[in-house]
């Protein structure tokens, strides 16, 4: 029989972050513990306001299976039980690290994935004044990051972006604008993002107003975040969308997320993938996509000023598991 215990932590960051929804000092999470045959599997999750989830909630959630878990519950059962979102995530996760452990395999080796031993990861550049944008960029790249995630509201994006391109003429640029836009005036918004070399910008407008994008002519490719939680979500996003985002917590877990990756691609979709502010306990649970990915998104644990024990080998705008690191 399966014991289960259920937490929150707590984690500060270094330095707040700072996107067109708000500002956070600290990531909370919570993690699920399975523990079966002496053998313990571990899943977190990071709760999120934007699609109504609250610590309380989500802890609520996964209290209801509690019973089923311990009973035995497959992941399978699981994607029934409940529904897409951080929850299931945290729950899927422990599944799928306890199954590895008692088989005593690897999660790369359960899901047959090839997990690259360097992977190059977005840093984020935090919203703030252009100058100060420009300068946590330098920074950035000067400490390897060659892929910058610049987080832009409505406001003063011409000198956000102008700054930070002159800062760093080689990096590789991608925008995220939080659904902080508007249809009006997207089409020079995006055109100015191409003239000066931005990879991608990813959910300009709210999920709620993509229709907007229908047959909308763009000269860099747009990626589904907030627009984009499962396999149902795809239909819709057919012209208008490039790319889509993806991260456990909005699809419900690394099951869900390995299917839509798949979809996605047969779609015609670019995948990236995503996190959100989380400990490399989070991270770890989405490797198995990374080789899936055009761009990876896995800073959130080097915001934390202190990571969980074992943490990933992250570097600033790296994550390297070759032999000699």
């Amino acid at each position: 029989m399966r014991t289960v215990r259920v937490y929150e932590e707590a984690w500060p960051l270094h330095t707040p972050f700072a996107i067109a929804r708000g500002s956070r000092s600290e990531a909370v999470v919570v993690v699920v513990e399975l523990s079966e045959d002496g053998v313990r599997g571990v899943g977190e999750c990071t709760p999120y306001p934007r699609y109504g989830e609250s610590t309380a909630s989500v802890m609520a959630e996964i209290a209801a299976l509690i019973p089923q878990l311990e009973a035995g519950m497959t992941r399978e059962a699981l994607q029934q039980a409940l529904p897409a979102g951080a929850a299931r995530n945290a729950i899927d996760s422990a599944l799928w690290d306890l199954e590895a452990r008692l088989h005593n395999t690897t999660l790369a080796q359960r899901t047959a994935s090839a997990i690259p031993t360097d992977i190059t990861t977005a840093q984020t550049v935090v919203l703030g004044e252009p100058a100060q944008m420009a300068s946590n960029a330098a920074l950035l790249y000067e400490k390897g990051a060659r892929l910058l995630k610049i987080k832009l509201d409505d406001h003063f994006i011409t000198e956000r972006v102008m700054a930070i391109r002159a800062a760093v003429p080689e990096a590789t640029l991608i925008v995220d604008a939080n659904e902080s836009w508007r249809s009006e005036g997207l089409a020079e918004r995006c055109q100015l993002l191409a003239d000066i070399g931005v990879a991608m910008l990813e959910q300009p407008l709210p999920a709620s107003d993509d229709a907007a994008l229908a047959n909308f002519i763009h000269p860099l490719p747009i990626c589904a975040d907030e627009s984009c939680h499962t396999r149902s979500s795809l239909k819709a996003l057919q012209g208008r969308y490039e790319m889509v985002n993806i991260k456990l917590d909005k699809t419900g877990g690394l099951t869900e997320a390995l299917a839509l990756a798949q979809a996605a691609k047969e779609q015609g979709f670019a995948v990236m993938l995503g996190c959100m502010l989380c400990t490399s306990r989070a991270i770890s649970a989405a490797l198995p996509l990374v080789g899936l990915a055009q761009f990876a998104d896995l800073d959130g644990p080097t915001w934390l000023a202190v990571d969980v024990e074992p943490g990933l080998p992250f570097r600033t705008g790296s994550l390297s598991f070759a032999p000699h690191q």
